[in-house]
């Protein structure tokens, strides 16, 4: 037909069509845009925008449809289908709901489905708390996105019930079919599964979430969405263990295509991941590299700062870590209290914590909070700085101070008695007592009365700090003391009704109280006399020595050291340094010279040792030494002897 008329609207109506039947969707669009004359936009606007959505050119695919004169039921099934791949839920919502009140066809059932989808993106991604839609969940896919959206919500236990259910669901409308394989329904019940690891794994359950991945990945599924999530959920358990595994994982999530079967925060952290690996594995270009363009695509998002820092750390680069998260907390103030914990976190590590101290306390939305004040207390106590702790006290409580009387202010003169007293908030009181303590530990006494007093205004009946105030002012004040001290309770009134002997024997008590015998008179009144007479302890008699002998008197020098004694002459020198004869006959030894009747005849004295008698000159008896006698001649002789019995048939 199109040869004998090439421009026929109806023959290139029905080849488009055509081409679309076959998924020829590149050559469908050629067909009508070489034919826009005859084509026009009223003809065939939803085969034009179909054929741009299945090519995943979804900006186009909206301007066409927009575009069209006539907005049938196709195009508006279309359009609900566009705006859910451009992440524009809201629209996409209304649009459904328009098709599901405005429609009556065998496709309900399908269009409640995808309606039931938008729901579960806007609770998994705009964290939206999802409205009750009424929707009956028949199906296996209607369990299955409720169970989307409740995880969203953090009901995770809700959530895990309803992808049991689908799973069942799922398995029953499969069975039915006779064609349906087992391996058929196991690769439909896929992506349940993947959700339920996904579960576990939030649930810290990551040996179970781990298991059921690698099950599914064994399945070869060809969802290359499905395969890119669980790759990537499995590189998040392995974390910086088992990298071989995880870059063998990360090659899932390059797969062609998967850039249109997922949301943009899914593609996001798996570029997050992606860097964060390369850091693990020491790629540290790769990691700046992919680092640098995450953050060029998201400048106000926080984690390609952190990963960027964190591998100038990894590379001992904390100076230059530093300055460049003051960089990115100078430009976006908004995220800069997160950014400034970090900084405080790497001046801790690098010992510098009175600097840390400083970029805490610059975070002006956080110096309230009672985790920040904790931490700054402990921190200046570390460093040995008492007066920056009770500073950060003292601007804590007057922040309260302040923050009340705000309160204070905002009442209405319609409200009676409102303003007359205004109690403290529970933090402020908790504070305050925080700081009192503080104080008294420290030994400053006079600062923690104001506090104490503060606490006991606000709480006249309180025994506990009425005791601190009593104990600090006794330092103090004790006149002030004793004062107070009248508004203590009696000993009666605070008696409490506890069976001591009970207690005592309890199977918790650290001493039990054993249980005397029946007291005679006398014994009895002797108790009762010596019951305010302390008990004098005994003193242990000294351990003596083994050897010790009371008839010979102890050595009195037995206190000094060895050396120091007048009796000690030094150590013992061995035999054989002493020996001579060694060696082959005719040889000389080192100790030659000091045999030398000539050289021995020369030399000095030698100094007495402590406690000797004076030395004898050393010319005086001395044997030349020719007539010497070795001391160990006869002893040689003897090994000789020896050597010669056990080496048998020896001889000269």
């Amino acid at each position: 037909v199109l040869q004998i008329s090439k421009d026929d609207v109806t023959a290139l109506q029905c080849k488009v069509v055509c081409l679309i039947q076959n998924g020829n969707f590149k050559e469908a669009l050629s067909v009508i845009n070489t034919h826009t004359k005859v084509l026009t936009s009223d003809i065939i606007a939803f085969e034009k925008a179909y054929c741009e959505y299945r090519l995943n050119r979804i900006e186009n695919a909206l301007k066409t449809i927009q575009s069209a004169s006539q907005q049938t039921d196709k195009l508006k099934e279309l359009y609900g289908q566009v705006l859910y791949r451009l992440e524009r839920y809201d629209d996409c919502l209304a649009a459904y709901r328009d098709l599901i009140r405005n429609s009556q066809d065998e496709y309900e059932e399908e269009r409640k489905t995808n309606l039931s989808a938008v729901v579960a993106a806007q609770s998994t991604w705009d964290r939206v708390v999802p409205e009750d839609l009424g929707l009956r969940e028949a199906t296996y896919e209607l369990c299955y996105n409720s169970a989307c959206a409740l995880i969203g919500q953090g009901k995770l236990n809700e959530a895990m019930k309803k992808l049991q259910k689908a799973e069942e669901l799922c398995r029953q409308s499969l069975s039915e079919d006779s064609d349906v394989t087992e391996e058929d329904i196991e690769a439909e019940l896929a992506i349940i599964h993947g959700q339920m690891a996904y579960i576990m794994q939030l649930q810290g359950r990551t040996e179970d979430a781990l298991q059921l991945y690698n099950q599914i990945i064994k399945l070869k599924p060809t969802d290359v969405g499905l395969l890119a999530v669980i790759a990537n959920n499995i590189i998040t358990i392995n974390k910086d263990q088992n990298v071989f595994d995880s870059k063998k994982k990360v090659k899932l999530t390059n797969a062609e295509g998967v850039e249109h079967k997922l949301s943009k925060k899914q593609l996001q952290a798996i570029e997050f991941n992606k860097a964060l690996l390369a850091m693990y594995t020491n790629q540290a270009d790769q990691c700046r590299k992919l680092s640098a363009s995450l953050q060029s695509q998201s400048p106000e998002h926080l984690l390609p700062v952190l990963i960027q820092a964190a591998q100038l750390c990894r590379e001992k680069q904390h100076a230059k870590a530093i300055g460049l998260l003051q960089d990115f907390a100078d430009q976006h103030p908004a995220n800069a209290a997160e950014i400034k914990l970090t900084m405080a976190q790497l001046k801790i590590a690098q010992g510098s914590v009175t600097k840390a101290c400083i970029i805490l306390r610059s975070i002006e939305e956080l110096q309230h909070k009672p985790g920040m004040i904790s931490a700054l207390v402990t921190m200046y106590s570390h460093e040995e700085d008492i007066d920056s702790a009770i500073e950060v006290f003292t601007q804590a409580i007057q922040w309260y101070q302040q923050f009340q009387a705000s309160r204070i202010r905002g009442c209405s003169a319609t409200n009676h008695g409102c303003c007359v007293f205004q109690p403290k908030s529970p933090v402020h009181l908790s504070l305050i007592r925080e700081a009192a303590n503080f104080k008294l530990k420290h030994g400053r006494k006079k600062e923690a009365i104001s506090d104490l007093e503060e606490l006991w205004k606000q709480n006249p009946k309180d025994v506990h700090t009425l005791a601190q105030l009593i104990s600090a002012y006794s330092l103090v004040d004790p006149e002030k003391a004793k004062v107070l001290s009248k508004h203590l309770p009696s000993s009666d009134t605070m008696s409490l009704k506890v069976d001591v002997d009970a207690l005592e024997n309890s199977h918790g008590a650290t001493y039990v109280r054993k249980k005397a015998g029946k007291l005679t008179g006398d014994s009895q009144q002797k108790e009762q006399g010596q019951g305010d007479v302390k008990k004098k302890k005994k003193k242990k008699k000294g351990k003596l020595p083994k050897n010790y002998d009371p008839k010979v008197t102890p050595d009195p020098e037995r206190w000094l050291p060895m050396r120091e004694r007048s009796y000690y002459r030094g150590r013992k020198k061995g035999k054989k340094k002493d020996q001579v004869g060694k060696g082959t006959q005719g040889s000389t030894t080192a100790g030659s010279s000091e045999l030398d009747a000539s050289k021995t005849a020369s030399s000095p004295p030698t100094s007495p040792r402590p406690g000797s008698a004076a030395a004898v000159s050393a010319t005086s008896n001395v044997i030349p030494p020719r007539h010497q006698k070795p001391a160990g001649a006869p002893a040689t002789k003897k090994k000789q002897q020896q050597k010669k019995k056990k080496g048998g048939k020896g001889g000269w």
